[in-house]
């Protein structure tokens, strides 16, 4: 027991401690699991609905960070696991969780169809169709009001648990979960799973991934199915926390909404969407409390946006993560900035102008 528990700790400092990045995120984690003893009701409902989103926004990142895919229409995801919830759980009186995982995988379904253009389409013609997904959807929703309760949608939804908090660590503990699992499917480094790499050399050349003996088809079709997924469990988890599925879950707003919070928190990372939007959605939510807050929140967001482009063209992530690292020349291993000498091999950290590393 503590040889193991020695192994396990030697793990945490070499892949966590020692890594600055990971040691922030880290810290997050053990922050927003600790918040809930402090926080009102009201904080504990903006940072639940932002954990929801974190969700969305990484599953977007599968598709337009890694793999290349601009999906406009990514809301086609979420409002499908919605109704598809909404109406297992009201109609056929389901389970809340199992309708959640129902309404995950028709939207997987519906990721298949939407898949079917990107395998021709790219770049600026697959965001124009993807684009009318959600339309097309919202339309559907009107013309059977007697199914889906058209304008008004459908309401009377089983709350996941019946207390903030205990939404909340719901919420939490599902995105920490998600997150891992698609940062893990997406990790390049990964000794086992290596969808990540392929799918880095589909979106920087298909055509030389698909020379190399590639499947470029099956592993769209793979990325569009796990995008839905994810996308589809947080608008099944959404409907059950407002306990209404309307057609606020199909607005191109709501589909703009993941491609924001990615390029804020940078894209192809997967975490940086969750950062962006644990930023922006609390910002805009506590900009709502104020009178003029309100009239001038979406112009702040623009700001801010815009001073990212400016400022940190790859994202915050990104530009913190270069800031309080550097990678030793010789060995590849990350150090923290302050560091002179790498930590497994010894070799210079902050070379001299004019000079090489040692072989």
């Amino acid at each position: 027991m503590h040889k193991f528990l020695l192994n396990n700790f030697y793990f945490f400092k070499l892949n966590i401690l020692e890594i600055p990045w990971r040691m922030v995120l880290f810290v997050c984690i053990i922050f927003l699991a600790l918040i809930p003893l402090v926080a009102s009701d009201y904080v504990m409902r903006i940072l639940t609905f932002a954990c929801l989103f974190a969700i969305f926004a990484a599953s977007w990142d599968i598709l337009g960070g890694y793999m290349g895919q601009l999906n406009m229409g990514h809301a086609a995801f979420f409002g499908v696991g919605a109704y598809v919830s909404a109406l297992c759980n009201v109609n056929l009186g389901l389970s809340p969780y199992i309708s959640v995982l129902i309404g995950a995988l028709f939207s997987v379904f519906t990721g298949l169809i939407v898949c079917l253009p990107a395998l021709r389409l790219r770049g600026f013609y697959l965001a124009l169709v993807t684009l009318a997904f959600p339309v097309v959807l919202n339309g559907v929703v009107m013309l059977f009001p007697d199914l889906t309760g058209g304008e008004m949608g459908i309401s009377g939804l089983s709350r996941l648990v019946a207390t903030p908090i205990g939404n909340y660590y719901v919420m939490f503990i599902t995105m920490l979960i998600s997150v891992f699992t698609m940062w893990k499917f997406t990790d390049t480094q990964s000794r086992f799973i290596r969808t990540g790499v392929i799918m880095r050399a589909i979106r920087e050349d298909e055509i030389a991934a698909r020379t190399s003996g590639i499947n470029t088809i099956l592993y769209k079709v793979f990325a569009f199915a796990m995008s839905a997924f994810f996308a589809g469990l947080s608008g099944a988890m959404y409907a059950h926390l407002i306990r209404v599925a309307g057609p606020s879950t199909l607005t191109l707003t709501l589909s703009f909404n993941p491609i924001l919070w990615s390029i804020f928190g940078s894209i192809s990372t997967i975490y940086g969407p969750v950062v962006g939007v644990f930023i922006l959605h609390p910002m805009v939510e506590l900009l709502r409390l104020n009178v003029i807050g309100e009239e001038i929140r979406i112009i702040l967001q623009a700001l801010v946006l815009i001073l990212v482009l400016l400022f940190m063209p790859m994202g915050l992530t990104t530009w913190i993560r270069d800031h309080i690292e550097v990678t030793c020349l010789r060995c590849k291993v990350i150090n923290i900035f302050t560091r002179k000498k790498c930590r497994i091999c010894g070799a210079s950290l902050h070379l001299e102008k004019g000079k090489r590393p040692a072989h």
